[in-house]
C-alpha cells in the first residue's frame, strides 16, 4: 500500500497550506483504491470509497480507465458495491465525459444486456464527447440493425443531449466585486510565477488577487446567497494580458458553480465585466466556461452641446459616470430582454454578451459542448440518412454583394468548413474553419493536456499541419517544479502526436526555443490559420489567435476553431524612417499615433490590424505583429510582397530542416510535410498561379489608420507610468513616450534583450554597439546589469557563423549552459552582461525576476505590475518597454540616455528598418 500511504502523506501536508486531497488522476493509485473496497474489512475501506465517487479526475486519464471498468463490472453484477448501486454506477460513468466511459456505455448498451443496455443508452443519449473510435461502432452496430444504436441515433440527430437541457435562467443576480481600477489582467487573475500550480486547480487557486480579496468575495457570497459574485475592471478592460484558461478557471473557483459533485474544483459560469468591456483572449476563455462576459459602459467619455470631447488639463478625455458598480452593488442580468439592471432601473443594453450562441455555451456549461454536439448531431443525421432539425442558433451569415474582402476575410473563407458552395462571407459571420497550426507552451501546455483528457482525446486532428509543444517558459531555471512537471508534458504531447521541445526519450538536446519565434518558422502559407497557447501568437504568416489552453486543446483534439469573422482595421505609412530611427520605435509610435488619430479611442481594440510592411521579412515584421498583444487587437496580418514572402519561406524551410535534422521529427513526418508544403507555396507564388495574399482593393475597414514616418524622430518608449494620480491610467501600454521625456537622468537598475519582440538583428545590434563603444572608450562595461536571451538556437547558430556571437561571448560575465542548467532562480544581478539560455527569461516573470522596486529597461512585452519586477517598500518596480539599442545604451549608462548620446551610440548601426509600400492595386 506504499502509493496508498504516500497519498495519505500527501493529504496530511495539503491540510497544512488549508488544501483538499489532491484529485487522483493515476491508473496505480486508484487501483490500490478499488482493492480496499472490495475488502469490506479494510480500514481505510470509508475514505477509499469517497476517493473513488468524488476525487477522481474523469475524461481519458489513467484513474478514468480503471474507474470506468469498475463501474462496469459493478453494472454487470461482476462485482457488488453497497455504496454504489448499478443504478449510481451509470450517473457516475454520465458525469466522466468520454473516453473510457463512453468505451463501457457503448459495450453495455450494444450487446444483448436488456434493461442494462436501454439504462446505458439513456446515459449516452446525453453524452456528446464521441470520438471516431466511438461512432464507428454505434454506425456499424445500426448497419448490423442494433435497435438500441438506432434510438442513441435518433436521439442525437435531434440533439436531445442539448434540448433537455435546464433553459437559461431569466433572471441572473449577481453582486459586485471591484478587482482593481484600470485595466485588469490576467497575472493578476493567475499569477506567472505561480505558473506550476496551475495543474492543481484548488493550490493555484489560492494565488489569485490577494488573500484579502478571496475572504471579501466569500464574504459578498455569505451575504447574498442568492447571487453570483461579478468580477469587475472599473475603469478598465478585464483579462489584459496573456492567455489564460487558469485565470478564469480561477475566477470561477471563487464564484462559479460547481461543474459536477464528483469532479472536484472544476466550476463554471463564472460573470465578469469591465468598464471597457473584456478582452476577446479572456473572453473566449469565458465562453469556454459558460460564463457571461459584459462590456459596462458605467464610464463614458463627457462631452459639449456639439459632441465634442471634453479634456482636462493634460488633454485627456474628462469621464462621466453613468452609473455605479463599487463592490456590493446587486444587480441583475436579464436574459430575456438583454438589458442590465439596478433594481427596476435598466442600465445599459448587454445583448452583445447574450448572443444566441452565447446562450447556448451558457446552457451547455461551455463552448466546448457546443462544438462537439453539433458534430455528433451532423454524424448521427448523416448515418441516418435524415435532415438534422434546426436546434442551435443559426450561424450568423453577412454577405454584402459588391463588396470587397480584407485580408482575413479571404482567409477565413478559405478555411471555412460547412459553407455553401459560392457562399463569400464578411466580417460579423459566424464561421467554423480549419485549424492549420498549433502551438502549445509549457506553463499553460499541462493544463492543455488536461482539457485533451477531459475531452477523451487521444490523438491529434489529422487535420492540422503541424503542432508544437515548447519549453520556453521554464527554460531559465531547470528546477525541481520544472523537473516535475515539463518532462511528463513532453511525453504526452509527443505521444498524442505534437513534435517536442524536450525529447521524452532523450534522443535530441532540448530546444527551449521561444514558441512564438518556432510557430512563426513552421507556418510556411500566409493563408494560415494559427492557434497557441499564449496571447502572443500573432504570426507575421497567416492569422494567428492567441487562446487558452482549452481552445488549444480543441484545435489539436478537432482540427476546428469557432469564432465570428472579426471586423479589420488597415494600418499604412507614409515618409521614411531616419537614419538613426529602429522598427520597434515605429511599433510603439503606431499604437501613439493611433490613439491621437481616432481621439483617444483603441480602434485596434477586439480587431484584426491589417499591416502592410511587406518589405520586412517575417522575423522582422513579427516585432510589429508580436506587440498587437499589447494594443488589444484579436490578431494581426502582415501583407507581404511576393519577393519578401518567398524568402521568408526560404528561411523558414532552412530552420524547419534543422528541427529534422536533430532528430524532431515524428512518425507522421510532419516537419518533413510542413517544407514540402512551403515548396509548393513558393512555387505557386512564382509562377503567378496564387500570388502573395492581398485584400481587395474595395474592402471594408471599421477604421484606417496612416502611420507617419517622418515624425518618428526620437525613440519611443513604452511606460507604465507607476504614480499616475488615476491609478486605472497606470500598467497600461498606452503611455508612450519619447526619449527627452527622461531628459537624460532617469536611473535603470537593469537592461533586458529577449523575449518574442527581439529577432536576430536585435543580437547583431547588441554586438555591434558593444564593439562600437570598445572602439570608442578602449573598454566596455556596465553601470547596470545587461541580461540578454536569444530568442531561439537557431539564431545563436546563425550569429556564431556569421561572427556576432564571439562578441557577445568576449563582453559577457555570464554564459549559460546546457550541460549544467541552473536550478535556482537568480535573485541578485552584478553589472555585467548575462547572456542566458534561449527562452522567455524575465519577460515570463515565473522564474527569473529583476530585484524589487528596480526600474528595468527592457525589449520584451509586458509591464503590468508585478510580472518582470515586483514592489518594495517605497519603491514600485517598473518595466519600461523599448527599442534593443535603448536598452542597451541605458545598461551601459545606468540611466535613460539623452538624444544626443542615442544618437552618438547608434552612428553606423545597422538598425531594422523598412520603406512604405503603397498599397494601391
Amino acid at each position: 500500500m506504499s502509493i496508498y500511504n504516500d497519498y495519505i502523506q500527501e493529504i496530511e501536508d495539503r491540510k497544512a497550506q488549508g488544501l483538499h486531497p489532491k484529485p487522483i488522476d493515476g491508473a496505480e493509485l486508484l487501483s490500490e483504491i478499488i482493492t480496499q473496497i472490495k475488502n469490506v474489512n479494510n480500514f481505510n475501506r470509508a475514505d477509499a470509497v469517497n476517493f473513488f465517487i468524488y476525487n477522481t479526475l474523469p475524461g481519458t486519464t489513467g484513474a478514468a480507465v480503471v474507474k470506468a471498468q469498475f463501474l462496469k463490472e459493478i453494472i454487470l453484477g461482476e462485482t457488488a458495491v453497497a455504496e454504489i448501486t448499478p443504478d449510481f454506477a451509470f450517473e457516475l460513468l454520465s458525469h466522466m465525459k468520454g473516453g473510457p466511459s463512453i468505451k463501457v456505455l457503448l459495450d453495455i448498451a450494444l450487446a444483448d444486456n436488456g434493461d442494462k443496455a436501454h439504462k446505458a443508452a439513456d446515459v449516452l443519449k446525453t453524452q456528446v464527447f464521441l470520438y471516431d473510435a466511438d461512432t464507428d461502432r454505434l454506425k456499424e452496430a445500426y448497419n448490423n440493425g442494433n435497435e438500441i444504436a438506432k434510438e442513441i441515433l435518433e436521439s442525437y440527430a435531434k440533439a436531445e443531449f442539448f434540448t433537455k437541457l435546464p433553459e437559461v435562467a431569466e433572471e441572473i443576480k449577481v453582486v459586485t466585486f471591484i478587482a482593481g481600477i484600470g485595466d485588469i489582467s490576467t497575472d493578476l487573475l493567475s499569477p506567472g510565477n505561480q505558473a506550476h500550480s496551475r495543474s492543481d486547480r484548488e493550490l493555484h487557486g489560492k494565488c489569485m488577487i490577494t488573500p484579502e480579496a478571496q475572504e471579501e468575495i466569500q464574504s459578498l457570497q455569505a451575504k447574498h446567497p442568492d447571487a453570483s459574485v461579478m468580477l469587475v475592471a472599473e475603469k478598465g478592460t478585464m483579462g489584459v494580458g496573456s492567455s489564460r484558461m487558469s485565470g478564469v478557471n480561477n475566477v470561477a473557483l471563487w464564484t462559479g458553480k460547481p461543474s459536477s459533485p464528483y469532479v472536484p474544483f472544476v466550476n463554471f459560469a463564472p460573470i465578469v465585466g469591465g468598464t471597457n468591456g473584456i478582452s476577446p483572449i479572456f473572453l473566449t476563455t469565458v465562453d469556454v466556461t459558460g460564463g457571461i462576459g459584459i462590456d459596462l459602459q458605467n464610464w463614458v467619455k463627457k462631452t459639449d452641446e456639439n459632441g465634442n470631447v471634453l479634456r482636462n488639463e493634460n488633454n485627456e478625455p474628462i469621464l462621466d459616470h453613468v452609473y455605479s458598480v463599487e463592490t456590493g452593488t446587486v444587480l441583475t442580468i436579464n436574459t430575456r430582454t438583454k438589458k442590465l439592471y439596478n433594481g427596476e432601473q435598466e442600465l445599459i443594453n448587454i445583448s452583445k454578451a447574450l448572443t444566441p450562441q452565447k446562450m447556448e455555451f451558457i446552457k451547455a456549461g461551455g463552448s466546448y459542448a457546443i462544438v462537439f454536439g453539433k458534430k455528433i448531431q451532423t454524424f448521427a443525421a448523416r448515418v441516418l440518412g435524415v435532415e438534422a432539425p434546426l436546434v442551435y442558433a443559426p450561424a450568423k451569415e453577412v454577405s454584402i454583394e459588391g463588396q470587397g474582402l480584407t485580408a482575413v476575410e479571404k482567409i477565413f473563407n478559405r478555411n471555412a468548413v460547412g459553407l455553401t458552395a459560392g457562399k463569400v462571407l464578411h466580417a460579423g459571420s459566424d464561421v467554423r474553419v480549419e485549424v492549420n497550426i498549433v502551438g502549445s507552451q509549457d506553463t499553460t501546455g499541462l493544463m492543455t493536456a488536461q482539457e485533451l483528457e477531459a475531452m477523451a482525446a487521444t490523438v491529434i486532428s489529422p487535420i492540422v499541419d503541424g503542432a508544437y509543444q515548447s519549453g520556453c517558459h521554464t527554460a531559465s531555471v531547470w528546477d525541481k517544479k520544472a523537473q516535475a512537471n515539463i518532462p511528463k508534458l513532453m511525453k504526452f504531447m509527443n505521444e498524442f502526436g505534437v513534435i517536442t521541445a524536450r525529447d521524452p526519450r532523450g534522443e535530441y538536446h532540448a530546444m527551449t526555443d521561444v514558441i512564438h519565434k518556432v510557430l512563426n518558422d513552421i507556418t510556411i502559407d500566409e493563408w494560415a490559420i494559427i492557434i497557441g497557447g499564449d496571447s502572443h501568437t500573432r504570426m507575421s504568416k497567416g492569422v494567428a489567435f492567441g487562446a487558452d489552453s482549452g481552445t488549444v486543446a480543441l484545435a489539436l483534439a478537432t482540427g476546428e476553431a469557432s469564432m465570428p469573422i472579426p471586423e479589420s482595421v488597415k494600418v499604412t505609412f507614409k515618409g521614411a524612417m531616419q537614419e538613426h530611427m529602429d522598427f520597434r520605435d515605429v511599433v510603439h509610435a503606431t499604437q501613439l499615433q493611433m490613439l491621437q488619430q481616432f481621439d483617444g479611442e483603441n480602434v485596434f481594440q477586439g480587431r484584426i490590424i491589417e499591416v502592410h510592411i511587406g518589405t520586412l521579412l517575417a522575423d522582422q515584421a513579427f516585432t510589429f505583429t508580436d506587440w498587437t498583444a499589447e494594443m488589444k487587437a484579436k490578431a494581426s496580418i502582415c501583407i507581404s510582397q511576393d519577393d519578401t514572402l518567398i524568402e521568408s519561406l526560404e528561411i523558414a524551410k532552412h530552420r524547419i530542416q534543422i528541427m529534422i535534422d536533430k532528430g524532431m521529427d515524428n512518425h507522421n513526418q510532419v516537419l518533413q510535410g510542413l517544407i514540402n508544403k512551403a515548396n509548393k507555396r513558393i512555387e505557386e507564388i512564382k509562377t503567378g498561379i496564387k500570388p502573395a495574399l492581398m485584400p481587395d482593393t474595395n474592402a471594408k475597414y471599421f477604421a484606417e489608420v496612416v502611420i507617419d514616418l517622418d515624425i518618428i524622430n526620437e525613440p519611443m518608449i513604452a511606460d507604465p507610468d507607476v504614480n499616475n494620480v488615476d491609478v486605472s491610467k497606470r500598467y497600461t501600454h498606452d503611455t508612450i513616450r519619447d526619449l527627452t521625456f527622461y531628459a537624460g537622468d532617469k536611473k535603470v537598475d537593469l537592461g533586458f534583450v529577449g523575449s518574442c519582440m527581439v529577432h536576430k538583428d536585435d543580437l547583431k545590434i547588441v554586438s555591434q554597439m558593444l564593439r562600437n563603444v570598445e572602439h570608442k572608450t578602449g573598454t566596455v562595461s556596465f553601470k547596470a546589469p545587461l541580461v540578454v536571451a536569444a530568442p531561439t538556437y537557431n539564431i545563436i547558430d546563425e550569429l556564431k557563423a556569421e561572427g556576432d556571437w564571439e562578441y557577445l561571448q568576449k563582453y559577457s560575465g555570464f554564459e549559460f549552459s546546457d550541460a549544467l542548467p541552473k536550478s535556482s532562480a537568480r535573485t541578485e544581478y552584478e553589472n555585467i552582461m548575462y547572456l542566458e539560455r534561449p527562452g522567455c527569461n524575465l519577460c515570463m516573470g515565473n522564474q527569473e525576476k529583476a530585484a524589487k522596486g528596480d526600474t528595468v529597461m527592457a525589449t520584451s512585452t509586458r509591464l503590468f505590475q508585478g510580472r518582470v519586477v515586483e514592489d518594495r517598500d517605497g519603491k514600485k518596480g517598473e518595466s519600461l518597454l523599448a527599442s534593443t539599442p535603448v536598452v542597451v545604451l541605458s545598461a551601459i549608462l545606468g540611466r535613460i540616455p539623452n538624444i544626443d548620446e542615442y544618437k552618438s551610440a547608434v552612428e553606423g548601426i545597422n538598425l531594422t528598418k523598412f520603406t512604405p509600400i503603397s498599397t494601391k492595386q
